[in-house]
């Protein structure tokens, strides 16, 4: 199901790799800060109740 990209074939494929590698380090990097805000949040919370 590929294209037959000839001679760009290499150039396009690191081009896909390189988009797809970067997209998947932005997903990793917003869900490590979520859970690092959630953590937060949820330690805020408990000393606010604590009062």
């Amino acid at each position: 199901m590929l294209p037959d990209l000839g001679k760009y074939a290499t150039e396009v494929g690191l081009a896909y790799g390189v988009s797809l590698g970067l997209l998947a380090l932005l997903i990793g990097q917003s869900l490590w800060k979520g859970r690092k805000i959630k953590q937060r949040l949820q330690q805020e919370e408990k000393a606010h109740k604590g009062e």
